[in-house]
């Protein structure tokens, strides 16, 4: 675990440990590297000092109380920035080995991220990356909770640290047969009447197009809510509907692209939880904002 952190704020450390390892005694006091006596010691310490009960007890397990589970959320985050702060104060952080918890959306399965992180491997092979993709609330409440080192995000969330890297465009992805499949671009007015294939509510992408449909005049009719776009594309394939999506090297050759008459765009950001980053997670963020 993290070596300044355990050293400085050891009773809330085990807190923390404790929280990630849904209260198993035994497992938070391995990958503290001490003893299970001297993980209960302090937790009992810390509950003590704060006057607040942390544990529930029930038979030989224990859980954590919604106040000891709040307060290791709030504390995760600061610990690894205190821990940071001090190895790199005194030259202990290694910037050419070490993982990085790296996440993006499923809209970008394809094309630039993966030749990004194939490159950087190259580039850093003493650096390890660890891969999630998600939808963009997931990403953002991930970086928030310390479970990702950085994530390329749609769009910034306003609450993390984010430098803009780009943007992606919206296009039209209608069945090869459409009506307005051969067209130089299409209006969105002109797609009123037809059935949407779309991600569900909780997207910002699905809320994007309810709002790009609204300003042209109409609320699509969404008959199918699909989370993977790749699905989504083999859906219109079989002309259920047309969808709203950023390119895709892969479609099938059934679907067609077309972009979308006026400005059709989400800002793409490369975000983390603070600007603070470990060494090898700030060799992967310079490589990705340089490229």
């Amino acid at each position: 675990m993290d070596q300044w952190s355990g050293l400085f704020t050891p009773q809330l450390q085990a807190l923390v440990v404790l929280a990630e390892h849904d209260g198993h005694m035994t497992r938070a006091a391995a990958a503290l590297g001490v003893p299970q006596s001297s993980m209960s010691r302090r937790i009992h310490a810390l509950e003590t000092d704060l006057k607040l009960p942390l544990l529930v007890h029930a038979g030989r397990t224990v859980r954590l109380t919604p106040a000891a589970l709040d307060l290791a959320r709030r504390l995760r985050q600061p610990l690894r920035e205190i821990d940071l702060a001090i190895a790199e104060a005194v030259g202990s952080a290694d910037a050419d080995h070490g993982t990085v918890r790296f996440g993006f959306p499923l809209t970008m399965g394809t094309g630039r991220i993966p030749d990004l992180i194939s490159d950087f491997r190259t580039a850093h092979p003493g650096i390890s990356v660890v891969l999630k993709q998600a939808h963009g609330s997931e990403l953002a409440d991930d970086l928030g909770s310390g479970r990702l080192d950085l994530a390329v995000v749609i769009p910034p969330p306003q609450h993390l640290h984010c430098t803009l890297i780009g943007s992606q465009e919206i296009l039209a992805v209608l069945p090869r047969g459409h009506r307005c499949a051969g067209a130089a671009d299409v209006d969105l007015a002109d797609l009123a009447a037809e059935t949407f294939i779309a991600n569900p509510a909780s997207y910002h992408l699905r809320g994007a197009t309810e709002r790009w449909c609204a300003e042209a005049g109409f609320a699509p009719d969404v008959a199918f809510e699909v989370t993977e776009f790749t699905t989504i594309r083999e859906l219109v394939a079989r002309e259920l509907g047309v969808a709203l999506l950023p390119h895709d090297d892969r479609a099938p050759s059934d679907v067609v692209e077309v972009p979308l008459a006026g400005d059709h765009r989400r800002a793409v950001a490369l975000a983390s939880a603070t600007p603070l980053l470990t060494p090898a997670a700030r060799r992967l963020h310079d490589y990705i904002v340089a490229r």
